[in-house]
């Protein structure tokens, strides 16, 4: 059995390499300033409109067709893009690629806003009611309806299914239950019973309660730790030219060995933040516009803004702020990763064992919401393939392999779940690409009259 897991695990991995190597990274980049030239930079000239849109009706009723309202869709969203990439993730971009990865990163969430919001518009122009009378849309939508690829609709589904058990359920509950152990010694079969108790009273309740779930839980855990970064930012707010300075030499001239930095080529820090920053936002994957085609909205271009906010909430605060948290403070020099390093860097920044409680409060709530929200993406690929029939089974299976994931060991379910979670790309990025006419049309159309 042991001989087994690990060439399934050596298979994964030569897999793996390609999934997520140069060639994805290179697609979805590429998409991304594909779709930002289509859209006439649409997430730079309507960025205000953004804000305006998404801050502006928060408490606005619902308008149009849909099953949950567009904050609610949004919370969702953020509630399974928000995790613990935020924290480990960027702390492991400027790890392996230097303080360099930090610009890169950014890059890929200014042309990500553009992918996210065509994503979006598409998803929703193509959505319809399942059995059961909810929403639901996405890229098997698109390909089986507007596409006329009903199989490759179907691959999609079964991707997102599957990838959904490792990347946002199993994974994430270990993580839940290594941060409560790490923190407070409670043991993972505890946490596991916890998590279990609390997922199913969510899930089981379907769309609606996930969605009133995740627009309380996403802004109480984005508030607490955006508002610990800023305080830490704002006490070293004299490194902050020197910082930026770094970022951008070593973004285009590579990093030297620095203290217990191993020194980094431009080729290192441009492919870690890149491939950190669209593993975080999610953008060209697919998976958020499933919850945005259920939102309330009279034109799907209105609910694409609120792609774009997702994408700058991700990646242009929370992911910078992290990564402005690792360099101000001196961290990243001192060799530790992932987590490790993000918690270092908030332990010197903050007093006492503030540091130590935004981190470990952020990997919890944050690991947390990935599994509500990913819960829905799982079990919108299922009704799909299978019908409504299946959606009970999905969310029961779903519970147990919580408790599987914050007991158990993941290297092999990492691995898998992570190429799947890559290979999600390939149909989502044909169906945009073959529909960049109908987003350019429906972009017109709603910008034809003053908004």
């Amino acid at each position: 059995m042991e001989s087994f897991l690990q060439s399934l695990n050596d298979l994964n991995s030569t897999v793996n390499a390609i999934v997520w190597g140069p060639p994805l990274m290179i697609l979805l980049v590429g998409m991304g300033i594909v779709l930002t030239i289509a859209t006439g930079g649409i997430q730079f000239r309507r960025l205000p409109m953004t804000f305006r849109e998404v801050l502006g009706k928060l408490f606005d009723k619902d308008s149009g067709t849909g099953s949950v309202t567009p904050f609610q869709a949004l919370a969702t969203a953020l509630a399974s893009t928000v995790g613990v990439g935020n924290i480990a993730g960027v702390a492991t971009a400027i790890f392996l690629g230097g303080p360099g990865a930090l610009f890169w990163l950014m890059f890929s969430g200014l042309v990500g806003m553009a992918t996210k919001f065509s994503e979006i518009v598409i998803a929703l122009h193509y959505r319809e009611r399942d059995a059961s009378g909810i929403m639901r849309g996405g890229a098997m939508y698109v390909l089986s309806k507007g596409l006329k690829m009903p199989w490759l609709g179907s691959v999609f589904a079964m991707l997102t299914a599957l990838a959904a058990f490792g990347i946002g359920n199993m994974v994430q509950a270990n993580s839940v239950a290594d941060a409560v152990f790490a923190s407070y010694e409670v043991p993972r079969q505890a946490t596991a019973i916890v998590l279990c108790v609390i997922t199913a009273m969510v899930v089981l309740g379907g769309l609606q309660r996930i969605a009133q779930f995740t627009t309380v839980l996403v802004p109480f855990m984005c508030i607490s730790y955006i508002g610990g970064a800023v305080f830490i930012v704002l006490r070293y707010i004299d490194r902050v030219p020197e910082m930026v300075t770094l970022v951008f030499e070593s973004a285009f001239t590579g990093h030297a060995a620095a203290g217990g930095f191993a020194g980094a080529t431009i080729l290192q820090a441009m492919r870690m933040g890149i491939a950190r920053g669209l593993f975080s936002n999610e953008a060209g994957l697919g998976s958020a516009p499933i919850v945005h085609a259920s939102a309330s909205t009279d034109h799907p271009v209105r609910q694409g803004l609120y792609g774009i906010f997702e994408v700058f909430v991700d990646t242009i605060v929370v992911c910078l702020l992290t990564g402005m948290v690792v360099l101000v403070t001196g961290a990243w020099t001192s060799g530790a990763n992932g987590a490790a390093l993000s918690a270092k860097a908030f332990e010197i920044g903050l007093p006492g064992t503030w540091g130590h409680l935004v981190v470990s409060t952020g990997l919890i709530t944050f690991a947390f919401s990935t599994i509500v929200g990913w819960a829905f993406y799982g079990e919108t690929g299922v009704t799909y393939l299978f019908g409504t029939k299946a959606q009970l089974p999905y969310r029961l299976l779903w519970v147990v392999f919580v408790y599987l994931g914050a007991t158990g060991s993941l290297q092999t379910v990492w691995g898998i779940a992570d190429t799947l979670n890559g290979l999600m790309a390939v149909p989502n990025l044909i169906a945009i690409a073959l529909s960049i006419g109908l987003l350019r049309r429906l972009i017109r159309e709603f910008f034809s009259v003053p908004r």
